[in-house]
């Protein structure tokens, strides 16, 4: 099975769609993207711009539908599409308090933090729910995933550089 994942990653897209794609997928998003890219022998700057840049493409989306696709869910006679919906407010109003108090830059700190779950994906959630104007969510969720990224990516290279 692995081997499989890894002849689809390096040949069947590539490395460098791999990482784009792979930093799209939200928990994954750039935490999973960049160890990815390094691992896939690409250049630590050019992953870190892919990594960066696929964690970015889902953001505006998010912003402009997530409410009412939360909305519909939670609306939705479907159990699976109401807990999904349900969790998804939880979610929101979990780290609304934290992230509302600080606004643009409490949602850049909480992405900035590389920890699963406290990427784009949900900074772009909460950022949506406490009404966080639109170009300002992005800029915020882009300096937090810039911080992040570096982060990630110092670590990454770090722990490499020890095992070669």
């Amino acid at each position: 099975m692995i081997e499989a994942i890894e002849n689809f990653l390096t040949n069947g897209v590539g490395p460098h769609l791999s990482v784009l794609i792979c930093s799209m997928i939200p928990i994954i998003e750039l935490r999973g993207a960049i160890p990815l890219g390094i691992g896939l022998g690409l250049n630590p700057w050019l992953t870190l711009l892919l990594a960066i840049t696929g964690n970015m493409i889902p953001v505006p989306f998010i912003l402009l539908l997530i409410k009412k696709f939360v909305g519909w869910c939670a609306r939705s006679k479907v159990r699976f599409l109401q807990k999904f919906g349900e969790f998804l407010i939880r979610k929101a109003e979990k780290n609304r308090n934290k992230i509302e108090r600080f606004g643009f830059w409490g949602v850049a700190l909480f992405v900035a933090i590389p920890l699963p779950v406290t990427g784009a994906w949900t900074g772009s959630l909460v950022s949506a729910f406490i009404d966080l104007k639109f170009w300002k969510a992005v800029l915020s969720c882009l300096c937090g995933l810039i911080v992040a990224g570096f982060i990630v990516l110092g670590i990454t290279v770090g722990i490499s550089a020890l095992f070669s």
